[in-house]
């Protein structure tokens, strides 16, 4: 952190290409540093994939968290707009601001067609291209299973994602569409995105939004993080879980020693 800032008292984290590779496991060094810094303060995790994909990439890869560690990890799938606890022993959903039939027909035919305009339709995938989250209608060009370097290599500089989001946003001014990871675009409720989701967050916990650090990859004006920025939390922006580390190994000692 910079001296200039005041320590956090939440700590907000996109997920792939933040905490871990797109759709991969959290790696050991960044589990054993998520343990630490949940040991400190409360930690939320707010991305674009469904609960399934956070319990498997985080939860699970999570060995010596107690079940006090997890009861201040703070789960906010689909860009935010679902939000679970651990309480009593489970994982429970505290809400979901689901699309309705109509919003959800309508965002899967316009990101097909408009993919398929754009020359973006992948015929050879890695499991579907189009999925219904309930809360999301997630685009995946390469499906979700794809692997890491055939994502890397698809859209390298996002421009593909990028044209995609516009395009899509022009068919659908009434929803959300942001880029999501690496190969994907996401569709919302307006308005109901991560900033809703950190909003929502802060009333729930009683912290304040300056008293937050988010960490995340997509903090540019077309990526899924950048609401977070501009509802106005004190922001890190990092290139990949590798730098997440580095600062994170700046951080807790920090938290630790103001806590000692």
């Amino acid at each position: 952190m910079p001296s200039n800032l005041p320590l956090p008292l939440l700590v907000a984290f996109d997920l792939d290409d933040t905490l871990a590779a797109s759709k991969s496991p959290l790696d050991p060094a960044m589990a054993e540093r998520l343990t630490m810094l949940l040991g400190l303060v409360p930690v939320c995790v707010i991305s674009g994939g469904q609960f399934a994909q956070f319990s498997t990439q985080v939860v699970e890869r999570l060995p010596d968290a107690s079940p006090a560690h997890l009861e201040r990890l703070h789960l906010m799938p689909t860009c935010g707009t679902q939000y679970y606890r651990f309480t009593d022993g489970e994982w429970t959903k505290v809400y979901a601001q689901d699309l309705g039939d109509d919003e959800k027909s309508r965002a899967l035919a316009a990101v097909e067609s408009e993919a398929r305009r754009l020359g973006f339709w992948e015929t050879e995938t890695w499991g579907p291209i189009l999925e219904d989250r309930g809360s999301q209608i997630t685009f995946s060009a390469l499906g979700q299973s794809a692997p890491v370097e055939a994502k890397a290599a698809w859209d390298p500089t996002g421009e593909k994602k990028n044209t995609l989001r516009a395009a899509v946003q022009e068919l659908l001014p009434d929803l959300e569409v942001r880029s999501g990871g690496s190969t994907s675009v996401d569709i919302t409720r307006r308005g109901i995105d991560k900033a809703y989701g950190i909003g929502k967050l802060s009333q729930l916990t009683g912290i304040r939004l300056t008293d937050m650090l988010f960490i995340g990859d997509r903090l540019d004006p077309e990526g899924n993080d950048y609401p977070v920025l501009a509802l106005g939390v004190p922001t890190r922006a990092v290139t990949g879980w590798e730098n997440t580390i580095e600062v994170l190994d700046r951080l807790i000692p920090q938290l630790a020693a103001q806590a000692g």
